[in-house]
């Protein structure tokens, strides 16, 4: 079996699975947010009763992090909302925007977007939040209400997003029924050569499939290569799983996985305990291809969708308007890192926005120092507008008080995971998907370029 058959063979209690079976699956985390968290909650009260209890109130984790720091009411809503349901089901992991239990959240336009608005139990992107606070474990089951919920597969484990409807179902019972997917087999060789990232893999991967190339497949990451990627490149790569089709992206465990694993889950408290699932040797496949990460370049997803895949050294006839870094996938704190060593002593010449996934990477970027500056002070003498308030923001529009959303028709650079038509914005916007690398150089010159150019 594939590492997806036997994380899912596992959890429907068979010694065996095949792609294309349907089976019972238990999960072992919901992940639910700010956005899709009302509806399936409504769902689940709709189909198991007003008063009804959840399955496992310690196997839900709800993380608002999409509408938040906007003065709509709505959005504000939906977080106290999510807060009266944590409190009414005794739910140890929602973390919420505000400290106080009994209180309402709004935000204060007169303090503005840079500023922390945010309490102490803030999470910020629920995928990347989701590992730093010890809910991602090799081997099990994660199903979550956001299509991004694939990164977690760095972690070795069956991760894909669902709807609100089977959310409330899960909800109530802890068990979804589920297709086998088919699995593609990425089998990744070499190491990535300066100025390439793991975008750039990823980018590269959609670009051979296309945009729906792998739907309702599952990605497999596994060979010698896998070892020369951190986590936080491994995320990256699972997290765009879902822009290829697929239903998931699962990479083979290792000791940097079992580290990162048991360092959070100690630190938050969080159950330790897991069992990894290892390769066969008689896998089969739907698909197999060896990607030679020592032969990648700069890579640009152009408008409108992932699997427009272009060299960036072949766009600079591109101008661009803006640039913006942040979100699931290009938020981390390696992503930020690898943007201001671009930046340092250097300008942008366009309007480029920086937006942390979490609050521990706002704290990350504010506490360590290159020199006599902080690499937060080192983006913002860039030019680089920084916000405090972590969170999703323009990746997905949002409402029009966004942060760095796109009002007008403009073209964007982004770190960000999804360019389809609106999706940043203004609907004739037109985003163009690239590593923070290269997000960095193009800021610096106000058109698409590669970043080997100023390394």
């Amino acid at each position: 079996m594939t590492l997806t058959e036997k994380v899912m063979a596992r959890a429907a209690g068979k010694s065996q699975v095949e792609a294309g079976e349907n089976v019972w699956v238990s999960a072992d985390i919901l992940l639910t947010h700010d956005v899709c968290g009302p509806g399936t909650i409504g769902v689940f009260k709709r189909e198991f009763g007003a008063q009804a209890k959840v399955w496992d109130p310690r196997k839900i984790v709800i993380m608002p992090d999409h509408y938040i720091f906007t003065a709509d009411s709505k959005s504000n809503r939906n977080v106290d909302l999510l807060r009266d349901f944590a409190k009414e089901q005794k739910l140890p992991y929602f973390y919420d925007v505000i400290d106080d239990p009994n209180g309402q959240w709004v935000f204060d336009v007169n303090q503005g977007p840079f500023k922390r608005q945010h309490g102490t139990k803030y999470a910020g992107v629920c995928h990347t939040a989701l590992p730093q606070k010890g809910h991602t474990r090799p081997g099990e089951v994660l199903f979550g209400t956001d299509s991004h919920t694939c990164m977690a597969g760095a972690f070795n484990q069956f991760a894909t997003g669902i709807g609100n409807t089977d959310a409330g179902f899960v909800m109530g019972t802890g068990k979804l029924l589920l297709k086998v997917p088919a699995t593609m087999h990425f089998r990744l060789e070499g190491k990535l050569q300066p100025g390439v990232m793991a975008k750039d893999v990823i980018l590269h991967v959609i670009g051979e499939i296309g945009f729906d190339g792998a739907t309702y497949r599952a990605l497999q990451f596994d060979g010698p290569g896998v070892a020369s990627l951190s986590m936080d490149d491994r995320m990256t790569v699972a997290n765009m799983a879902i822009e290829a089709g697929g239903k998931n992206g699962i990479f083979e465990f290792d000791a940097q996985t079992q580290a990162y694993v048991d360092s959070r889950c100690r630190l938050n408290g969080t159950k330790s305990t897991y069992e990894p699932v290892e390769r066969d040797r008689d896998e089969k496949f739907f698909y197999d291809k060896v990607v030679d990460l020592t032969a990648l370049e700069p890579t640009v997803a152009c408008h409108p969708d992932p699997g427009q895949r272009k060299a960036a050294k072949a766009l600079g006839h591109v101008k661009l308007d803006r640039a913006y870094m942040g979100s699931c996938t290009g938020g981390k704190t390696s992503d930020f890192l690898e943007f201001a060593r671009l930046l340092q002593g250097r300008r942008v010449v366009i309007d480029t926005f920086g937006v942390p996934a979490t609050p521990e990477v706002v704290h990350d970027l504010q506490t360590a120092r290159w020199g006599e500056k902080t690499v937060w002070q080192i983006l913002v003498d860039a030019g680089v507008q920084m916000t405090e308030n972590a969170g999703c923001a323009a990746c997905l529009g949002g409402p029009v008080d966004t942060f760095g959303r796109m009002n007008q028709p403009l073209k964007c650079i982004s770190a960000t995971n999804r360019n389809f038509p609106g999706r940043m914005g203004h609907k004739e916007s037109q985003v163009f998907l690239a590593s923070p690398a290269t997000v960095a150089a193009s800021a610096l010159r106000g058109k698409i370029t590669d970043p080997r150019e100023f390394i």
